[in-house]
């Protein structure tokens, strides 16, 4: 193996591997994608990340990304991923500070502005509020909707004391979001305008110390509850607060970072 090139980033605690991929440096030394992402995801094996991005030509914008967690599965958007591809993006001179650029849930328009990166999703769809699942030992009302990939969203008041883990894997694997199962946020309103998100993402399989669009998801459930005013304030498990507003469409601002460039070593992928 020859080696590839990579960034690492980190928005918000969520950290991923960036490869420009124009070129298809990565297949064309691996067939199989999907294996090649779960081993260099793998922390204290090989770099370690939330999850792989590839950068890619587009036909129709600067360009189009495709987004691999870490077990190897393709996830139709990421807003802390986005926000990340964005400023990688300018950084390479591959897009402009103003872009657009593809992905499964369609075209994203992001801007950068030194760290700070702001990203417009996808128009949200789906939403249905206060209904009941039936989970193992009881039964619970949920809302969900979808921001470029599914959430359900709950209230949870002891936030620090939420079954992340648990009860988010068990919501996130129920047939009633089958086949494809759903991302899981415990939520706190804070203030009219400041809410503390905590969130069990699918493919990860845990929970992450962020997720873009589980913050925007959750703002979107509580605004349509009528507790919360927009533009609003997400804190995150990583400590970082995110912005959440809408005007003319869904966005979604905050920093990210760049960890640092590296090339991957063969040694990387043998385990």
């Amino acid at each position: 193996m020859r080696g590839i090139n990579f960034f690492k980033m980190s928005a918000s605690g969520n950290d991923f591997i960036l490869i420009d991929n124009r070129e298809k440096v990565v297949e064309r030394q691996f067939q199989d994608v999907p294996e090649f992402v779960k081993k260099v995801c793998k922390r204290r094996l090989s770099v370690g990340a939330d999850g792989v991005i590839l950068v890619e030509k587009s036909e129709k914008v600067h360009f189009r990304w495709r987004f691999y967690n870490s077990d190897g599965s393709e996830a139709e958007m990421c807003g802390n991923g986005g926000r990340c591809v964005a400023r990688f993006a300018y950084h390479l001179g591959i897009a402009p500070k103003k872009m657009s650029f593809e992905t499964l849930s369609g075209v994203i328009k992001a801007e950068v502005e030194g760290r700070k990166v702001k990203v417009q999703l996808s128009e949200p769809h789906s939403l249905r509020l206060d209904y009941e699942i039936k989970l193992s030992d009881r039964e619970i009302f949920v809302s969900s909707v979808n921001t470029g990939v599914p959430h359900v969203v709950l209230m949870y008041e002891n936030i620090e004391n939420a079954p992340v883990e648990d009860l988010g894997r068990e919501i996130r694997f129920h047939t009633a979001f089958s086949p494809s199962g759903t991302n899981v946020n415990f939520v706190k309103v804070v203030k009219n305008n400041e809410i503390v998100v905590r969130t069990y993402e699918r493919g990860v399989e845990g929970e992450t110390y962020a997720c873009g669009t589980g913050a925007v998801a959750s703002a979107i459930v509580l605004k349509e509850k009528g507790l919360i005013d927009l533009p609003v304030k997400v804190l995150t498990r990583g400590g970082e607060t995110l912005l959440v507003h809408i005007e003319n469409g869904v966005f979604l601002e905050g920093d990210a970072r760049f960890i640092y460039e590296g090339k991957l070593n063969p040694e990387a992928l043998i385990y």
